[in-house]
């Protein structure tokens, strides 16, 4: 109890997560890898666009609506493996996907890098990728700061039927 009274608690399921944190334990496969092999499932996979050298899929753990990756089509762990073409391809795509987003979602910005290593981030340190994160003003708020928790405030469905009706429109991707 507090000076003001009871503290009242409540819970905010998010239990797609789960998948997530039982893939940190331990090496798990290669997602990326196994979309790469099974391109009658982009739709259910959520691959957005396949070119020679790289895709573009979505985060399934989103730090925001919209978040994409961009991986190369090898299995390959660090830019100093990527060929040119593959480096040339990926960044490309990330011009084609800042387009498609701003085109469907309006963002304000955009967050776009890369972790290396899970020490820094990387929720799969085998398989190289970039991520783009449409940003708008005031975004950030008091669910992140205080419950390290992300409101996503749009389906993976209704945005993944978005962005295919405007890749097909402006001609996307381009790389």
């Amino acid at each position: 109890m507090s000076d003001h009274g009871p503290i009242e608690r409540k819970n905010l399921w998010a239990p797609w997560r789960i998948k997530y944190i039982q893939g940190l334990s331990g090496k798990s496969e290669c997602f990326l890898c196994e979309y790469l092999a099974a391109p009658e499932k982009d739709a259910e996979n959520y691959v957005l666009w396949r070119t020679e050298h790289a895709l573009v899929v979505f985060n399934k753990f989103p730090y925001n609506n919209g978040h994409l990756l961009i991986a190369p089509t090898r299995h390959i762990a660090d830019l100093t493996s990527a060929s040119d073409a593959e480096l040339t391809a990926m960044m490309r795509l990330v011009r084609d996907c800042q387009q498609a987003l701003t085109l469907t979602v309006r963002p304000h910005g955009f967050n776009v890098g890369m972790n290396f290593g899970r020490c820094a981030g990387a929720g799969l340190p085998e398989h190289l990728h970039i991520h783009v994160v449409p940003r708008w003003d005031g975004d950030t708020n008091y669910m992140h700061i205080c419950s390290d928790t992300d409101v996503i405030s749009q389906g993976l469905d209704e945005l993944y039927q978005q962005l295919v009706a405007v890749s097909r429109d402006e001609g996307l991707p381009r790389g």
